[in-house]
């Protein structure tokens, strides 16, 4: 798959409204992009320079472009993704969409991600079991990466997939597909990583392994017509992108949460019901995928913002998570809100396929045991988290101790 030229032209707004005049950098959202999403939100939708494309900060404004479909499209120009991967569900609508969509679904509806709580369970022993015993690790490293890469290699069927594996591919997928400041070194990461993706997935089809997501997509005939292995290899890619960094960073986020929040911590072990209340709110405080691209179809105006066909939008669930407009004291994280819904799954017909899968790895299995079997787990304060991203954010590192 040839990956796109080392330099994006200047996009055509197609609009007119607001427009950060350049004082929005990269390196300022990679290390805290909250401040900046405030600032955009009391303007409504902003053109931002360095991104050649228009922002859409709002709660509101995010549901309305979820929910157009006369007026977006998720098949974006030039979209990084299709780019690097090929044709895939997450940038497409309507019956292509459905069909690639339908075909790798069934290994993750509610009931399937139910069914491996067990043998999840017991990876997530096998982890602890090799820390344990130390009083101490960075906990993403030694266990949530491993953990998400080794559960979702087994979903999707990547048998001879390494933790390591995993972690590097879905790396490569995600600096490509979000490679907005257009650096070289990325591109050429991703593409020379690939061919690894492509050769694994070959295998895995080959011998498809019951149950798993390659098997499904193997047997599909969506439409009347069976997948392509160059359509299941480049929605594998999506997969692996998507489904490793998510429970990853939940896991780590949640504990980081209740930790800094010893009473919050407290109640959740005085009440295990707390814990699904703590994960969402980890997931709406700071949400694992940030950003998402779509592109106008139909001429409309969104706040103040006229757009046209062809305008280019960054469409923002971190932002709309934290939207004073719509939630109490959102910088906060507090397990204690009313029940309510956030946007860290997307919403509409591209809400995450995986949603169950997640909920399973990080709720029902990972921060339990965790819980259960760290006794006096608390933050390392010597080594304090790095914490990064916007398109996709999470912590880099998560120190801590327990009574070994």
């Amino acid at each position: 798959m040839a990956l796109p030229a080392t330099h994006h032209p200047i996009v055509e707004r197609h609009g007119s409204g607001p427009d950060d005049a350049g004082a929005i950098a990269h390196a300022e959202l990679e290390l805290d992009p909250y401040p900046t999403y405030r600032e955009l939100r009391e303007r409504g939708v902003v053109w931002v320079d360095a991104l050649q494309r228009w922002m859409v900060t709002r709660w509101d404004d995010v549901i309305r472009v979820e929910t157009g479909r006369q007026h977006f499209s998720s098949d974006e120009t030039d979209s990084n993704l299709t780019r690097i991967v090929g044709p895939q569900m997450l940038r497409s609508d309507g019956a292509a969409h459905k069909r690639l969509r339908g075909a790798a679904q069934d290994p993750l509806r509610p009931d399937a991600a139910a069914g491996l709580a067990d043998s999840l369970r017991a990876l997530a022993d096998e982890l602890i079991d090799g820390v344990v015993d130390r009083g101490g690790t960075d906990l993403v490293s030694s266990f949530a990466a491993p953990f998400a890469a080794l559960s979702l290699a087994k979903v999707i069927g990547l048998a001879n997939a390494s933790a390591g594996d995993i972690e590097r591919w879905s790396r490569a997928v995600l600096d490509g597909s979000s490679n907005y400041a257009d650096n070289p070194d990325t591109w050429a990461c991703t593409r020379a990583t690939m061919p690894e993706i492509d050769a694994a997935v070959q295998t895995a089809v080959d011998h498809p392994p019951p149950g798993s997501i390659i098997e499904a997509m193997c047997a599909a005939d969506g439409a009347g017509a069976p997948l392509s292995i160059e359509e299941i290899t480049a929605n594998v890619k999506v997969i692996i992108g998507g489904g490793f960094n998510e429970p990853r960073d939940a896991i780590s986020t949640t504990l980081w949460g209740m930790l800094n929040h010893p009473d919050q911590l407290a109640a959740v072990r005085d009440d295990a019901a707390l814990l699904a209340a703590a994960v969402e709110e980890s997931l709406r405080w700071v949400s694992p995928i940030g950003v998402a691209p779509r592109e106008v179809i139909s001429p409309l105006r969104l706040a103040d913002t006229d757009l046209e066909p062809g305008a280019r939008l960054l469409i923002n669930f971190a932002s709309a998570n934290r939207d004073e407009r719509h939630w109490e004291r959102p910088d906060a994280f507090d397990i204690s809100r009313p029940k309510t819904r956030h946007l860290a799954f997307g919403m509409g017909h591209h809400f995450c396929l995986g949603v169950w899968l997640s909920r399973t790895q990080v709720t029902t299995v990972a921060l339990p045991r965790l819980l259960s079997r760290l006794p006096g787990l608390a933050l390392n304060l010597d080594r304090p988290p790095a914490i990064r991203g916007w398109v996709f954010r999470g912590p880099n590192d998560l120190h801590l101790t327990w009574n070994a």
